[in-house]
């Protein structure tokens, strides 16, 4: 019984060593042991034999399948030469090594009190910017350094790792357009390079975004110029004219950074993105170059920009629309001003005091105007001192008048 029991168990080692050995070999039957029982147990190998290249899953696991031919594929596509491949490659290699050390990080810093009331200086914002000259200008957007009720301070990291403090000079939050100067700086600075005016610009063209995204430094991403002449309401709350559309990647932390083409000439500067999570989805907006190179020297010489005006108060847009009327009330009229003098009314009171309407401007020159908005940017297509019409309705008929623009405060 005893030895009938060893012949069992040895007979069943012989079976699972005979499922580890390669196909083909015939060492089971040899090596089982000769005893009633090994009649009924041995198992027999497979005879030798091809695997077939459309496999099963033996073959898939001793490696030894061959790919499955595909009798219908698609058709094959001719890739591009590998120089074609590298010249692009090298292109914009070559723009982030011309435009990184323009590119600087913007962080605003404010002072706050711990809990034991001392001072303590926290940044409070940050964003991308670029130098503008040789001078220590720096270009970023009004709302990377917008203080808001209290007022902040500024510092500058160039590409050499170096931090500067920095002011404030001035800016345009309607073209969310702002200039620091940089404060003892010490060290050699490379200007950003600026598309020349009248310089070419079409849907299509390549487009590569530097700035420091989420805090992370110099990131450069590229795409194309999506569209251009797009309008799209800023900062400000006045609609930004000729927007570049891009779908480079932008992000928080981009807001400043320059964009540019594959002569790492400045096209526009990263602005602002639609997105429902705060990141990209492959629609920014950068502020045109040309926005940008007849603002920027107004703020270095004057610290402001100068805007176009008539001379009025306008009536808020809401209330002009409760009472159904499209164009700009004139609330009042500034004394001395162009429409002034010019005979622009303002609103007035009969004698119950009732509220009369006065002019209601709906038209600059060629330019229709349905509200304060356009209107804004009806002007800032003019310069100051320049002759305009302006297209009333009075006392509900038309009438216009002509004068010149003075430079709003």
């Amino acid at each position: 019984m005893a030895a009938s029991r060893r012949t069992l168990l040895s007979s069943s080692l012989v079976l699972l060593g005979c499922l580890t050995v390669l196909p083909g070999m015939t060492e089971c039957q040899a090596a089982a042991p000769s005893s009633p029982q090994s009649e009924t147990v041995a198992v027999s190998a497979p005879a030798p034999r091809e695997i077939a290249p459309d496999t099963g899953a033996h073959a898939t696991l001793t490696g030894l399948a061959a790919a499955p031919v595909q009798p219908h594929a698609t058709p094959e596509v001719k890739a591009p030469s590998p120089a074609a491949r590298l010249e692009a490659e090298q292109n914009v290699i070559d723009v982030f090594r011309a435009a990184a050390p323009a590119t600087v990080f913007v962080t605003q810093k404010r002072l706050v009190r711990d809990y034991s009331m001392r001072a303590l200086e926290v940044p409070a914002g940050s964003g991308t910017g670029f130098v503008w000259d040789t001078q220590g200008h720096i270009v970023t957007n009004y709302h990377v350094v917008d203080a808001g009720r209290a007022r902040g301070t500024y510092s500058v990291t160039l590409y050499s790792q170096k931090t500067y403090d920095a002011q404030l000079l001035g800016g345009d939050p309607n073209k969310d357009i702002a200039v620091l100067k940089l404060i003892n700086c010490d060290e050699p600075l490379t200007p950003i390079r600026v598309l020349p005016q009248g310089g070419p610009l079409e849907v299509g063209q390549t487009a590569i975004a530097i700035g420091n995204p989420f805090g992370l430094d110099h990131t450069l991403t590229t795409g194309v110029v999506s569209a251009i002449g797009r309008e799209v309401q800023g900062y400000g709350g006045v609609t930004i004219r000729d927007m570049i559309q891009t779908d480079a990647s932008i992000n928080p932390g981009n807001s400043g950074g320059p964009l540019l083409d594959s002569g790492a000439h400045l096209i526009g500067m990263n602005t602002m993105i639609f997105s429902k999570t705060g990141s990209s989805a492959g629609i920014g907006f950068a502020v045109p170059v040309a926005t940008v190179r007849r603002v920027v020297p107004q703020i270095i010489d004057k610290g402001r920009v100068e805007h176009p005006g008539l001379g009025i108060e306008p009536l808020p847009d809401e209330y002009a629309a409760r009472v159904g009327v499209k164009g700009v009330v004139i609330t009042r009229t500034a004394p001395g001003g162009p429409a002034a003098k010019a005979g622009i009314r303002g609103l007035s009171q009969d004698r119950t005091g009732e509220i009369l309407l006065g002019d209601i401007i709906v038209g600059i020159n060629e330019h229709k105007v349905k509200n304060y908005d356009d209107l804004y940017n009806a002007l800032d297509r003019y310069k100051v001192g320049d002759e305009v019409e302006v297209k009333l309705v009075r006392e509900g008929a038309p009438a216009s008048v002509r004068l010149n623009l003075i430079d709003l405060p």
